[in-house]
């Protein structure tokens, strides 16, 4: 029999925390990042090989990723129907505070002349920060609602493809950041995602404490938002752990 055949994929929805070390951007496949570290973790729980399907990209809402999921041929004809457990890890983007509803922020790249676009995002990345911090942060990146309701479509779109298949969910990052002055939504949506997860059936894990040690220790991103090795490794286990007695 091939090999192959008795690996088990792990499909994770995410955002640039699951291809982010302390030191920026690493190769997908790096065994310290959390998906990796959870597959290992499920592999010896499990006796059979692991493989992670990552579709995640940096700044991704509970929105983006479902379009992912519904509008991408491969994800939704390739990686769900062969997943024996998901984990989703968006919705940290959706808390953050911002100055400008996200689809125009979304838009700048579209800008055209390339000199106006230039000098747009430049305006924007020197401004944000900056009224973020004398506001707190007009609005969210995603409201709660419409965060609440693409995680329940995703949720929904997963069992009717893969029935009882296993998943998981964590509460979203905190954060100490330049970028985003303010945590400001952060304690209602970790509340929400305790809520919401409730509300659907689908365990949740706490990755409050494994991701202040990092902030706190300064082992993590000095950008304040990405994880240090140790918190990957910590969330990685803990996300095995919930999906093991599923």
């Amino acid at each position: 029999m091939d090999q192959t055949e008795n690996v088990r994929h792990l499909l994770v929805l995410g955002d640039s925390l699951a291809f982010q070390g302390p030191q920026g951007i690493v190769l997908p496949s790096d065994p310290r990042l959390f998906p990796n570290i959870a597959a290992a973790h499920l592999a010896v729980q499990r006796g059979t090989p692991f493989e992670v399907d990552l579709v995640a990209r940096e700044g991704w809402t509970s929105r983006d990723s479902w379009w992912a999921l519904t509008k991408d041929p491969v994800v939704f004809g390739t990686y769900l129907p062969r997943a024996s457990a998901v984990i989703i890890e968006v919705g940290g983007m959706d808390q953050l505070p911002a100055v400008i509803p996200t689809y125009l922020r979304e838009g700048m790249p579209y800008l055209r002349p390339g000199g106006l676009r230039r000098r747009t995002r430049r305006i924007y990345r020197e401004l944000a920060p900056k009224i973020v911090g004398l506001t707190g942060g007009l609005m969210r990146q995603l409201p709660q609602l419409a965060t609440d309701r693409y995680l329940t479509r995703i949720v929904q779109a997963i069992r009717a493809v893969s029935g009882g298949i296993p998943i998981v969910a964590m509460t979203p990052s905190p954060y100490n950041s330049k970028y985003y002055p303010s945590q400001k939504y952060h304690v209602a949506a970790r509340a929400s995602a305790f809520s919401w997860a409730a509300s659907i059936g689908v365990p949740i894990v706490d990755i409050e404490n494994h991701v202040l040690k990092g902030l706190v220790s300064g082992s993590a991103n000095p950008d304040g938002m990405h994880w240090a090795w140790e918190t990957h490794e910590l969330v990685g286990e803990a996300l095995a752990n919930a999906l093991e007695p599923i």
